[in-house]
């Protein structure tokens, strides 16, 4: 197809592109930019058009395309991750105050048990949670890699028992108390 065939047949599709892109972005100044940038790739790529076949779809599809691309950066675009506090609590009506009495309660029975452990499992169980990792507490210990996961290991399956045996205990209490 010539240059002036393809520019001729694309003048016939104007306005039907211009009603289109309107059609799209509800929007004349958005409609007039989509149909810009519509005639630019359709002139720059008029060589990639095929000869026999349909030519309004395949200016359609361009527009087409062209809009998804510009909706979905702009979808991007306007993203914003929200750092900000939840404030339903605040507007909720109900009052709660956390003052984390439990859970400072529980660590230090947790510290208490840790204390409780043999040395040569509690180093590197307390390092291991400071934050080392597995190979610098090998080092710092100049003991070798598995022998140290397997001190965390027994670490923490001990902690485990000695969890399970208090407060399995404390629940066995409490059911004693509320059965009689």
């Amino acid at each position: 197809m010539s240059t002036i065939e393809f520019n001729s047949r694309f003048e016939q599709m104007t306005s039907l592109l211009q009603a289109f892109a309107y059609n799209l972005t509800k929007n004349v100044e958005d409609a007039k930019d989509l149909f810009q940038e519509t005639a630019f790739r359709a002139m720059t790529n008029r060589d990639k058009f095929r000869p026999g076949t349909n030519f309004k779809a395949w200016l359609f599809t361009i527009m087409k395309n062209i809009f998804i691309n510009n909706y979905r950066k702009r979808v991007k675009a306007n993203t914003i991750m929200d750092s900000t506090d939840n404030m339903y609590y605040i507007n909720s009506g109900n009052v709660v105050i956390g003052n984390m009495a439990e859970s400072n309660i529980m660590m230090k029975e947790l510290s208490k048990m840790i204390e409780e452990l043999d040395d040569s499992i509690k180093i590197p169980f307390l390092m291991h949670y400071q934050g080392f990792k597995y190979q610098e507490i090998a080092d710092e210990l100049e003991l070798p890699l598995g022998t140290v996961k397997s001190r965390i290991f027994f670490a923490r399956k001990e902690l485990k028992a000695m969890i399970h045996a208090r407060y399995d205990k404390l629940g066995a209490l409490r059911e004693r108390k509320r059965i009689s």
